[in-house]
This record gives structure tokens, sequence and C-alpha cells, in this order.
């Protein structure tokens, strides 16, 4: 499905460049194609869909209400989708990126099986000059980075892998023609979300799963089921009015669910915290973690969540020593909480077993298995649900250079720099949709991506509009930025236990807390910044852009 030019000497010339074709993507080349821009998009798999296209291993799915994880900037594609289900499986979600695709005419400016290999500025033109993995040279103005938070797999390094004579699988790079598990015996790696969906799919399947665990997972009934038809009507009859409310939850969604309790966790009894917790337990989703405002900033709160949550698990395990293993110890919601279907039961089947890797580590593969704690353990496959190299990953994978050709990879060696998560100093006309120093992966990301969008397209018809070549973060206002990201998250809980939210699991990636907590101020900032001519940004007319080039290229 390559829809690309044949190559050519000469570069193609559009307006704006972006990586990525999920839906921070599409949308990017929506808003901007009806601005009048001419835009070009780059997309490495063969269709729509970003990380909804890579991961369709067994019971992959949602973790945000359906009728809230979809796009809000058209009313007619809200009133002609329907969703099936409370949380959106895999394919679902998939067929509607692909619907969204097609209803607006998005593939013709897409370029398909094809990866940015490599993205230089030129100070001469003030212009992003683009390789991609077929050859063909493209110059922009502007180049997005839509690549997503959580796309590039992450396989770690273990040794004799190519000894081993069974298949080995990621759960992000699952086959498209699905994989049959049926009699197998599979070992799984990996216990964040992916695992844990993965988890009972498989258990039904395979003739044995072993679940390497290094660390216990927090995870959340999902109690997932068929849409309420009258539920669905009421949300579409105002679902502007729905939409704009969840923009001012912290995390761009959830404001159908039960409120969090008015009165402090410390200050109710034992059965008044256990009743509020066990409502939202009930009914699912990811509403638990919002029952007490401070739940994500004070320690004792937080504790009385943990216990809440262990109990519950060595409720449904019925083994007790196999319930220990699968009971977490840290800070309830440091790493991200999961949803699950049928996780802790899967866990009471006789073909399902669980090895704690924290205390014997995985040491090689084997022709037959896996070599754990000095024990082999027999094999037909292995999937890897190891997760990514999250937030900055699929980014820094890309040879990006800047002013005087610093790589952006140098320039984020001790950590993602960024201004509002949008910019970073030395790259002018570089935008980052959802990316580090943003809401992103702790909001509702289309929420987090039609806000991006919509304050960069409004930045590009600005610039256009008064004829500025370029912009680019002024080196204070991100070394403030950053300083601010930290401090607020110093405040949480977040930071006490290591996750992909630091980059903790990703060997020699700094450790530095990457996401901002709190989607409305943000949201509120960002239209702040706007207001005052882009306040913390260098914006450089074209003629002047082009003749600074011009001086730099004389020295």
């Amino acid at each position: 499905m390559n829809n690309s030019p044949r190559s050519s000497s000469a570069p193609v010339q559009v307006d704006v460049a972006i990586a990525g074709a999920g839906f921070a993507g599409m949308y990017a080349l929506y808003s901007l194609r009806e601005r009048g821009f001419s835009v070009q998009a780059f997309e490495r798999g063969s269709d729509v869909g970003g990380v909804w296209y890579w991961n369709r291993y067994p019971g992959a799915r949602c973790d945000i209400d359906s009728m809230e994880y979809s796009y809000g900037f058209s009313e007619a594609l809200q009133q002609e989708w329907n969703w099936t289900e409370r949380f959106a499986s895999q394919p679902e979600i998939l067929h509607y990126a692909q619907h969204v695709a097609e209803r607006f005419d998005l593939r013709k400016d897409i370029r398909f099986d094809t990866e940015v290999v490599s993205a230089t500025f030129d100070e001469h033109s003030a212009r992003w000059d683009i390789l991609t993995s077929d050859g063909v040279r493209t110059n922009a103005q502007f180049f997005i980075l839509a690549v997503g938070c959580l796309s590039n797999a992450n396989i770690p390094s273990i040794a004799d892998m190519d000894k081993f004579e069974g298949k080995i699988y990621h759960t992000g790079r699952w086959p498209h023609e699905g994989v049959d598990l049926a009699g197998q015996r599979v070992g799984l790696i990996g216990t964040g979300s992916s695992g844990v969906q993965a988890v009972p799919e498989i258990g039904r399947q395979a003739a044995e799963l072993t679940v390497f665990q290094r660390t216990a997972t927090y995870t959340v009934p999902a109690r997932n089921g068929p849409l309420d038809p009258e539920y669905t009507s009421r949300i579409k009859a105002d679902y502007a009015a729905f939409r704009k409310r969840n923009r001012q939850m912290i995390g761009g969604a959830g404001s159908d669910r039960m409120k969090p309790e008015k009165t402090a966790a410390v200050t109710l009894t034992q059965e008044e915290r256990e009743r509020a917790f066990l409502a939202r337990w009930q009914a699912g989703g990811m509403g638990l973690q919002s029952t007490f405002p401070e739940l994500r900033s004070d320690t004792e709160a937080n504790h009385f969540l943990a216990d809440f949550m262990r109990r519950q698990i060595r409720r449904v395990v019925t083994d007790p020593e196999r319930a220990e293993t699968l009971t977490p110890k840290h800070v309830a919601g440091c790493k991200r909480m999961c949803l699950d279907s049928g996780y802790y039961e899967a866990f009471n089947r006789p073909n399902v077993q669980v090895v704690d890797v924290s205390r014997s580590p995985i040491e090689a593969f084997t022709q037959k298995g896996l070599l754990v704690g000095g024990k082999t353990y027999a094999l037909d496959c292995v999937v890897f649900a190891t997760g990514y190299d999250a937030m900055t990953g699929a980014m820094l994978a890309i040879d990006i250079r800047g002013r005087d050709g610093i790589l952006l990879r140098d320039a984020w060696a001790a950590g993602p720099r960024t201004y509002l998560g949008l910019g970073t100093a030395g790259f002018p006309n570089l935008f980052v949709i959802a990316g580090p120093g943003s809401p992103s992966v702790l909001a509702n990301v289309i929420v987090a991506i039609e806000q991006h969008v919509e304050w960069l397209a409004e930045c590009i018809e600005y610039m256009r509009d008064r004829r500025i070549g370029s912009i680019e973060a002024n080196l204070a206002a991100q070394d403030a930025w950053v300083e601010h990201v930290n401090a607020v998250a110093a405040n949480t809980l977040y930071t006490q236990c290591n996750s992909w939210y630091l980059g903790a699991n990703i060997p020699g990636k700094a450790r530095v807390f990457m996401p901002l907590i709190g989607f409305p101020a943000y949201a509120a900032k960002c239209a702040e910044i706007a207001a005052q001519n882009y306040q913390g940004f260098l914006l450089t007319p074209l003629t002047n852009a082009i003749h600074q080039a011009e001086e730099l290229a004389a020295k």
C-alpha cells in the first residue's frame, strides 16, 4: 500500500512533514490540510492505526472507555460511529482508525511501509531535509513527530536467544496472521498491561503457560461488556458537553465515573474506606485510583488503596503461595495501573504457573526453553510482553539533527528536555505530539493528541499569516519548564518506584520522570502562552530566518 513517489534527486516540497499515521499523525494531517497546508505523512506500517495496527496479541484492548477513547473534532463522526463494548478491543479500534482515514480521505497523503531515517534542519533555508527508507527526500518547513509514546518495542537482551529452536514473539509486533498456541508450552515474560491482557487468553489456549514475573502488578477488573444503547444515546445527545467535562479531569477522562470522595481517606474509618474502594472495584475501570484525591500524593492514603488491592488478589487466587507471588509490594499507581479481564483467575488454572524472576533471574535461552535460577523450563515459544522504550524511543531512533548539526539523542542524553512537551531548543520548526513534558501517557491520549494538534496547527497558521519563518523554544523557558515538570512529579508518589515513566525498563536510559501530571492546568498554560504571542518561543520572520542562515553559512 505504498504510494511513494518515484525516487529522484530533487526533494519533494511540502509545508509540513509528519512521522507517523496513528491517531496523532492522522489528526495532524487532517487539521493542517483543512487549513490549506500541503502535508506529507510517513508510516512504517502498511496502514493507519499506530500502536493499534501493531498490537494484535491475544486480549489486546483499550483501558479507556470507548466513548472517550475517540476523536471529538467531528460531530458527524461521533454520531455515525457506534462502539460495541465498554472497552474496545484492538480489532475494533483499528477498524475505527481505518474508518476515519477513509472518511476524511487521509491515505492519499500518507506513504505507508516507509520509515523516516533522518531529518536535518537546513539553516540556510530554515527548512527540514527528510530522508525516508524508500530513498526519497522530502523538504518541509515543519517536521512533526507523531511517532507515538508506546511504539518502539523493548526486547530484553537475554543470552543465547539465537539458540532457541522455538518461536519468539513480542506483543507489540504480533504476527498479523495470528498465532495458534493450542497445545503449545508458552513462556510469557513481563506482567505490564500487555501481559495482564494476554495471560487469560493464552492460558485458555496453551497446553502450558509459564509467566515469568519480575514485578507483581496492580490490576483492576475491567468489568467489560456490551455498551448499553441507552448510555450511548445519552452521551451522543450532547457529546460536546461530555468532551468538555472530560477535558477538565486530571487525566482528560472519567467525568462520567463516580466522583472522588470529598473527605480525606485518613479521616474515615476502615469500613467507610472499604465501602468507597469496593464500589469502584465492582464498577470496574480506572476509577479506583481516583477514589480519594490524595491517593497519588499521600503515602498513608495510598497504603489504604494498596492494602485493599492486595486483599482482593488474595481472595481471588486460591493458592496462598501463588497469591503472595502475585501480590505487589510497591506504591499503588507509581507503575501504570492495569485493567484485567480474569488475570488473577487465570492463575487458578492447572496449566498456568508463575515464576518470580526477581528472586531467580532469567539466565539464558536454551535450545528447548529458558534457564531460570538453574532450572530449565521446556517451551515451544516465548512471548515478550516487555513493553516499549516509552516516550522517547521512537523519536531517538531517527537521526534528527538541529542547529549546528546537533543530534536530538545527544541533546536528550541526560533525559528529554522540552518546552511544553511541544518543542525543544536548538530544533526550530520541530514539533512533538504527546511527548515528554506534556500529560501524554498520564491522560486519555486522544484528548492529549487533540489538544496538541489544535495548538500546533493554530501556531503554524499564525506563522503563515505573519510570514514567520521559524519558531524555536527559548532555552531559558525550556529549562524552567523542565524544572516545573520535575517539581510536579516530586509532589506525587509516581517517582517512588522504577517504571517506564522514568525510563527504568531500558538499560542505560536516563532516569527522568517524563510525563506531566494534570491535563486541565497544562492545557490552560498552553492556551495562555499562545495568547501571549507564543511567549517562551523565539519567532523569526521569514526573510530574517533565511538571512540569518546565510550569515551563519558565510561564517
